[in-house]
């Protein structure tokens, strides 16, 4: 679980990141789930977008991707949404 301090530290360097993957009229299935598992283990620090077919709200997405590969919903805004997860091994993002 973040502190309101890491994700205040974490939102800021996301608002410079570029969009990794979308979630569309296919919805969240295994495929996506592995891709944005092997994304978190590489950069911990992912956003992803909601495209307006699919059928879910930007939170709802979050909330079920992050269950799914153990990570921390940092922010949602509008259709995007940003997850983290620390790598134990090899911590990319440092953060106190």
């Amino acid at each position: 679980m973040l502190t309101s301090k890491q994700r205040s530290v974490l939102r800021g360097i996301a608002s410079n990141y570029e969009t990794i993957f979308q979630v569309g009229k296919g919805g969240i299935n295994d495929n996506l789930i592995q891709q944005v598992a092997d994304a978190l283990k590489k950069r911990e620090l992912i956003k992803l977008r909601v495209l307006d077919n699919s059928g879910y709200t930007a939170r709802e997405a979050a909330e079920e991707i992050a269950s799914k590969t153990d990570s921390d919903v940092v922010q949602v805004i509008g259709s995007r949404f940003v997850l983290f997860k620390r790598n134990p091994k090899d911590p990319v993002i440092e953060i106190k």
